[in-house]
């Protein structure tokens, strides 16, 4: 490995970086002038940065995006909401409870985390607000609720995280010393976030119980209404089967991920327009909007990190982190530790994203090497990253709270370190404890 090679490519990406130029720019600049200088004609690198957009997985992401917009606009993102407050009733904190499971029902239909936090957002934190709930407090369980969109499948990361390691096997000397490794899939990664995605949950469900109980916030309720209750599943009964429908077909092996985000498109049409009757044009053709300008930024981000990455796997760079990791320590849980807490750094400056395109080259190797299942070692990462969603300063749920809610980010951002220790934690189970991603699976045949 050329160290050179090293001091271009990440001194070119980090000082464009704290000049302020965005990150597409950062990583697009800054693999063209790598690509120059190991003498590489840089046709090359529109035709690798091409190829990257052109896989048929990735027409799920502008798909789930749409999806998402246009269910938030027919009304079933405000009948979750309602269901999960019925159930919430008397339990201390249950406004923010029912938060944390509004996002866990929206989360399994959108895969953003951004788009999760504000269409639960819109709603909750002023209904928590008007009930006496710190500002702050309330922006702060949404944000951190607003991460579990890319955890819950389906899971945008999920695809990306797919796609990028789908093309890695595994290296001779793994497969030699552990066996042959199991494929990876977004269909598999999808059944594996099920699990983690509901410690996650549990964890900041908690952690709302115990400030809510130091703080006062007393239930919706003073007792729980079974005919509220009913009322609630009456009224939202086509907004529960949307998820149900999605990942039950991807689960039963009906649909590919991508199909199902076609499918999530159609039922929301007929559901908004025939059902709810809520589905207007004007709504419409704004979700189209909203559609466009997401995918297009998540896309030119795509386009850029994997040039990016195949320069460093082309240049060893991955092979050789591995091998110095490695000499280091073969301990599972230190490596195990390590990466979280790098991953945990990078999500607070990098978008998660990007950060998966990145990474994924550098870690899968390391991971393999130690007898990692993939799949599993996709889950950590997805999990580890959802964190920056709530940390600055880049934390894209904090600055969508901060614009619905009203609170500073500062304030917002503090109330939000107990969530994110939380969280923490969870990850830890989720990478210490394999079949928590990995037992529903197998048990489904995968």
């Amino acid at each position: 490995m050329d160290p050179t090679f090293i001091y271009v490519l990440f001194g070119t990406f980090f000082l464009l970086l704290l000049l302020g130029a965005p990150i597409t720019v950062s990583l697009g600049v800054s693999a063209l002038a790598a690509f120059l200088y190991i003498g590489q004609n840089p046709v090359a690198f529109v035709q690798i940065a091409f190829t990257s957009v052109g896989s048929f997985p990735l027409m799920a992401l502008p798909a789930f995006i749409l999806a998402g917009a246009l269910m938030e606009a027919s009304g079933i993102s405000r009948r979750l909401v309602d269901i999960a407050e019925a159930f919430a009733g008397p339990a201390t904190g249950g406004l923010a409870a029912a938060t944390v499971f509004a996002c866990m029902f929206f989360g399994a239909i959108s895969g953003s985390g951004p788009a999760t936090t504000a269409a639960v957002g819109m709603l909750m934190i002023p209904a928590m607000v008007q009930r006496h709930y710190d500002r702050g407090y309330a922006s702060a369980i949404t944000a951190s609720s607003g991460g579990l969109g890319v955890v819950i499948p389906p899971s945008i990361p999920m695809v990306i995280f797919g796609i990028t390691g789908m093309g890695m096997m595994p290296p001779p000397e793994a497969v030699a010393a552990h066996g042959p490794f199991q494929t990876l899939s977004i269909s598999k990664l999808f059944i594996a976030g099920v699990f983690p995605g509901m410690v996650m949950a549990g964890s900041l469900l908690t952690m709302n119980y115990f400030l809510s109980k130091k703080h006062g916030y007393r239930g919706l309720t003073d007792h729980w209404s079974t005919t509220s209750i009913k009322a609630a599943l009456r009224r939202g009964i086509w907004s529960i089967l949307a998820p149900i429908i999605i990942l039950g077909g991807i689960y039963s092996g009906i649909f590919t991920p991508t199909e199902s985000a076609i499918v999530a498109i159609f039922y929301t049409l007929v559901v908004g327009i025939f059902i709810h009757k809520e589905l207007k044009l004007r709504p419409a053709m704004k979700t189209l909007e909203t559609t466009t300008w997401i995918s297009g930024r998540v896309l030119l981000i795509l386009f850029t990190a994997t040039v990016f990455g195949r320069l460093l796997v082309e240049q060893r760079v991955p092979a050789y982190i591995a091998s110095a990791m490695l000499d280091f320590t073969q301990n599972m849980y230190i490596i195990w530790a390590l990466i979280i807490m790098f991953l945990l750094f990078v999500g607070m400056f990098m978008e998660t994203l990007a950060a998966i395109m990145i990474l994924t080259p550098v870690l899968l190797p390391i991971m393999y090497m130690l007898g990692a299942d993939p799949v599993h070692v996709g889950i950590v990462v997805v999990c580890a990253l959802a964190i920056g969603f709530q940390t600055p300063p880049l934390g894209e749920n904090l600055f969508v709270a901060s614009g619905i809610g009203g609170a500073s980010i500062e304030e917002i951002s503090y109330r939000a370190l107990p969530f994110a220790a939380a969280s923490i934690i969870a990850v830890f189970v989720i990478a210490y404890v394999p079949e928590i991603a990995l037992w529903l699976p197998r048990v489904l045949g995968y």
